[in-house]
């Protein structure tokens, strides 16, 4: 047997390590969340499923975000200032400055911060936390066991896809993504690892949590030519509002910076957005993970349609831009699921000939503003399709992600997870960069 053929084994037992660990991390985030928001909003100490929309503290809700503001800014501070972001740039910069390598106490202060964050109301998804969880114990692994940098970097990545798979269900997205925002490369070395860790962290989440959707949605019929051209015009819009949402950040974030105060304390001065939109409207409180169920399923429309993704989107991005820890991809997808449905139903008013579903524009929506921003056109397209199982629909999402797509890279070349690390200078490759394996 070559040696290169014996490196690819031991690689893909060790990604498959890393997927057990880092499922069990994903199961322990979901937990601490729910123990932090029974403790913030109820004043007890359980890991019941808890949503902070069923709290009865009146106008005293404000303080409860500013309050996991400041753990978090202390865990920023004391801890290690690595915690702060939504996870996937900071695995991106230790792959491509840090030769893969992340430091230990990230794999317990980032799930904790982000525990923190969401439990006290934050308006996040628990899924960058947990890929940047995920990474750390690949690349934990990738330290402890004697392995090349690029064998690091496969770790790395495959501890970041069995924790996206873990959260969601989502093996093959995970795969993707981890391709496309990590990997930059397609070759078997990389890539078997990291789909043996995906697969692995599936099959445990299904017998710990079983099979269904994340995302219950009813049917969709599989769209002709009409609901496909729609769906391509509805991502030409979410890739506008990509690229004005990353702008958004970047430039609040830019404001924090001039702040002549410590870092610690802008989580803190950020969280009163969310403080305030929480009073306003509970449903931009936490993951709001129903949020994306009723716009798939035409439950939420009207004025609370359009207040929702206005302040859920004011309050993610001040938060975001303050420093907190947390991820991107929930509050995405429940912004362009809501502008998904708008966007759609003024389409379907001025071409009805189309045929438009708002439920397919929202499901359309959500994929394509997460593809116009993250710049994983194909993880984007698949990862919706996976936690909703409407397979039917994929030809229309590949339609919207891939118009997103080509129109948030035209107007920039960065996006939400590069440019933060573009700025502090490090290049972004933006495309597989080929490497030969080395072989005995």
């Amino acid at each position: 047997m070559r040696r290169f053929d014996l490196r690819l084994l031991r690689l893909s037992a060790l990604a498959i390590v890393a997927a057990v660990l880092a499922t069990g991390a994903a199961q322990l985030l979901t937990r601490l969340i729910f123990v932090f928001t029974n403790l913030f909003f109820f004043g007890r100490l359980s890991a019941a499923p808890a949503s902070p929309w069923d709290h009865d503290l009146g106008p005293w809700v404000m303080a409860i975000p500013v309050l996991g503001g400041l753990i978090v800014g202390a865990l920023a501070r004391w801890g290690s200032p690595a915690i702060r972001g939504h996870g996937i740039p900071e695995s991106m910069e230790r792959i491509l400055a840090h030769d893969s390598r992340i430091p230990k106490r990230i794999a317990v202060l980032k799930p904790l911060s982000a525990a923190v964050a969401i439990g006290s109301g934050g308006p996040f998804g628990a899924e960058g936390p947990i890929i940047a969880t995920g990474s750390a114990i690949g690349s934990l692994i990738g330290q402890l066991v004697p392995v090349t940098s690029r064998e690091r970097k496969a770790l790395l990545a495959a501890g970041a896809a069995a924790g996206m798979t873990a959260t969601f269900g989502s093996p093959i997205s995970g795969v993707l993504l981890a391709i496309e925002l990590l990997l930059f490369e397609l070759s078997p070395l990389v890539v078997v690892p990291v789909a043996l860790a995906a697969a692995t962290a599936a099959a445990l989440r299904m017998s710990l949590v079983g099979a269904a959707p994340v995302f219950a949605m009813r049917a969709i019929a599989a769209p002709g030519l009409g609901p496909l051209f729609a769906s391509a015009l509805v991502g030409v819009a979410m890739g506008i509002v990509a690229v004005a949402l990353t702008s958004a950040v970047y430039g609040i974030e830019e404001l924090f910076e001039r702040l002549p105060i410590h870092f610690m304390w802008w989580p803190a001065i950020g969280s009163v957005a969310v403080g305030i939109a929480g009073w306003i409207d509970p449903r931009t409180l936490g993951v709001g993970y129903a949020n994306i169920e009723d716009a798939l399923n035409g439950s939420l429309v009207g004025q609370a349609l359009v207040m929702l993704c206005l302040l859920k989107g004011v309050a993610w991005l001040i938060s975001l831009a303050s420093g907190t820890s947390g991820g991107t991809l929930a509050p995405l997808f429940t912004i362009g699921g809501a502008l998904g449905v708008l966007v759609g139903t003024a389409i379907a008013r001025a071409f009805p000939a189309l045929g438009l579903d708002p439920r397919l524009a929202a499901l359309v929506g959500m994929a394509a503003l997460f593809a116009g921003a993250s710049h994983a056109l194909l993880a984007s397209a698949v990862f919706a399709c996976e936690v909703t199982g409407q397979t039917a629909a994929i030809g229309a999402l590949l339609a919207g992600c891939t118009t997103a797509y080509l129109v948030a890279t035209l107007i920039s070349h960065s996006s939400i997870m590069t440019r933060k690390i573009e700025r502090r200078g490090i290049h972004v490759p933006r495309e597989f960069v080929p490497m030969v394996d080395p072989v005995a």
